[in-house]
């Protein structure tokens, strides 16, 4: 059982074990006034019955639910913050014996800023990196900020056309300026407000399936 002292967190082990004896784990973010709780249907959704999942908590409290960083104002220190709380969280799992190959992170509007900014700040290369909804936290600290591994990490990134909360056209711009810079990025858009669907949680899933190929 995968647990960690940093974060209000749910664990869901995977209903298949995997064959090699390896636990391979999403860590899921949520966004913004939202919490762990509005995940449970996740594993569900995706059907990879050999992940297993950390559902976690943003630090803040906000309107009954939390926040990975300020949103009204100035996010940087929130988000230095919560980078360097998710950068621990992998070294948690690491001491439990989850190698970073076998870690997916996954994130939805804040979470997915959030995600995107720990992996181009991670040493190793994770499992893969879902980003849904989200924009780029600091841009203007690439690649200056890059470690190492920021070019061998794999990320997906999917946006609503219609987004009225994070508009497409700067986001997927920001998105496109990161696979200029050398980021292994592929960005998917879908018809779709600042939500989920079900044919984009297939893509998703797809995606997570081949990299665990």
């Amino acid at each position: 059982m995968l647990t960690t002292r940093l974060f209000t967190h749910r664990y869901i082990p995977a209903r298949l074990p995997n064959p090699d004896g390896r636990e391979r784990v999403v860590i899921v973010l949520h966004g913004l006034g939202d919490s762990l709780n509005g995940y449970h249907f996740l594993p569900e959704a995706l059907q990879i019955p050999e992940l297993s999942y950390l559902m976690v908590n943003a630090p803040d409290a906000y309107y009954g639910g939390y926040s990975w960083y300020d949103f009204m104002g100035d996010k940087e220190p929130g988000v230095v913050r919560s980078r360097g709380l998710l950068l621990r969280l992998l070294e948690e799992l690491e001491e439990q014996g989850v190698r970073p190959a076998d870690v997916f992170l996954f994130g939805f509007s804040q979470g997915c800023l959030m995600v995107v900014d720990t992996a181009l700040h991670y040493e190793s290369v994770l499992g893969g990196v879902v980003g849904v909804s989200g924009y780029v936290a600091l841009p203007e600290r690439y690649p200056a900020e890059f470690t190492a591994a920021a070019r061998a990490q794999k990320f997906l990134i999917t946006h609503g056309r219609q987004d009225p909360m994070v508009p497409f056209d700067p986001a997927h711009k920001q998105f496109q300026e990161l696979r200029k810079l050398g980021i292994d990025l592929t960005f998917m858009a879908y018809d779709k407000d600042h939500t989920m669907l079900m044919e984009e949680l297939r893509d998703i899933a797809i995606w997570i399936r081949g990299r665990l190929a």
